[in-house]
């Protein structure tokens, strides 16, 4: 029998919502229903990078798969225990929750 556990979303924050996929937290879907989803964007990538919110480390972007009026893209957390994140689309647009962007801790 297998111990692994139906994982939800998260709640909406300005339309981000987080999915862990693992027991361990280290596999994460990410929902992305934010401004440039509204605003019909062609392409939405994710802009994300590890360590401290003020501080980011490996930095890179992936492609987001578009998905009901959203977009998703699945990420694995190789470096400490958070995952800071942004948006931007095709046009270089970015959706930064206000300059404060997203952030996913492990917690132990």
């Amino acid at each position: 029998m297998s111990s692994i556990k139906p994982f939800n979303y998260s709640y909406s924050i300005q339309g981000v919502q987080v999915k862990p996929l693992t027991e361990d937290g280290r596999q994460v879907s990410i929902l992305y229903k934010g401004l440039l989803a509204n605003q019909n964007a062609a392409s939405v990538y994710l802009h994300y990078g590890y360590g401290k919110q003020q501080d980011w480390v490996g930095t890179t972007d992936q492609q987001m798969e578009q998905l009901n009026g959203g977009w998703e893209k699945v990420v694995t957390i190789e470096k400490g225990d958070q995952l800071n994140f942004c948006f931007k689309d095709s046009a270089n647009q970015w959706d930064n929750n206000n300059g404060t962007n997203w952030a996913y801790r492990i917690s132990e």
